[in-house]
């Protein structure tokens, strides 16, 4: 579409200088998905959009959309900052994560949709503290269709039996039934809770999400078979997951420290 002036919803992934005074701002907005916007001057001591252009920041904005250029924003307002996300290195890294994974998903300029307020409910939960690596596995189940990646969680990729024991196979892209579990030696050998889990969270709708709790040991389960798929399937090698597995072996290294004193 031609650059038109309009208001809408964003939310800032990230920013980078340009030039000596100017910044360039990459957004998720609810009308064309991912863009970047030129901000002049946004570096100038007394800037009146300081506060609106800050990182994790969601709030209505007025400016120019392009789907095929940069953008541009011209006035804000109701712009808020997810500020324990800001503050908190965890959360900030799975929230940078998220926004990384999307930034990857989907084409700038294009609508993703029901999409903005998903990711925003999954921003907003890991902000009140709600555990940030289970909302993150919600959002990478559900993020696997968008990547042209999408098992089928629910039944057998075989037969389609639903009623006795599942396991994940990659090669076959989905599900085994326990009748079909020889066709594949290397599946993932998974318990129920597991596999239950990987079912709901291929359909959970955040902005209904008001507490999730899971055992650490079936954390890890997930987190395998999610990276196992994004790492055979989807190739994505993002910066911002390698900093998380990064910051998981330094807790490691911590607690065998301290368990060593």
């Amino acid at each position: 579409m031609a650059r038109v002036t309009t208001q809408f919803t964003g939310i800032i992934m990230y920013r980078q200088d340009y030039r000596e005074r100017d910044l360039l701002i990459k957004m998720l907005t609810d009308k064309i998905g991912p863009a970047m916007f030129f901000v002049k001057n946004a570096k100038k001591r007394g800037f009146r959009m300081t506060a609106d252009i800050l990182p994790f920041s969601h709030g209505t904005y007025i400016g120019s959309l392009d789907d095929n250029g940069l953008s541009f924003i011209n006035t804000a307002s109701d712009v808020t900052q997810y500020k324990n996300v800001a503050s908190d290195i965890n959360k900030n890294a799975y929230v940078t994560y998220i926004l990384a994974l999307v930034d990857s998903a989907f084409k700038d300029g294009k609508s993703i949709g029901a999409w903005f307020n998903q990711v925003a409910a999954a921003l907003d939960l890991i902000d009140k503290g709600r555990d940030e690596q289970v909302v993150t596995n919600i959002i990478e189940t559900q993020l696997l269709v968008a990547f042209g990646v999408a098992p089928l969680w629910d039944q057998c990729a075989v037969c389609g039996r639903n009623d006795i024991p599942l396991d994940f196979s990659e090669k076959y892209g989905g599900m085994l039934c326990q009748n079909h579990w020889y066709l594949d030696d290397h599946r993932m050998y998974l318990d129920r809770k597991t596999v239950y889990y990987l079912q709901q969270f291929a359909r959970i709708n955040l902005q209904k999400l008001n507490s999730i709790r899971i055992n650490g040991q079936t954390k890890q389960r997930l987190q395998l078979v999610l990276d196992t798929i994004y790492d055979n399937q989807v190739g994505l090698n993002l910066k911002s997951k390698r900093f998380i597995k990064q910051m998981h072996k330094w807790e490691q290294n911590i607690g065998k420290f301290s368990l060593g004193d």
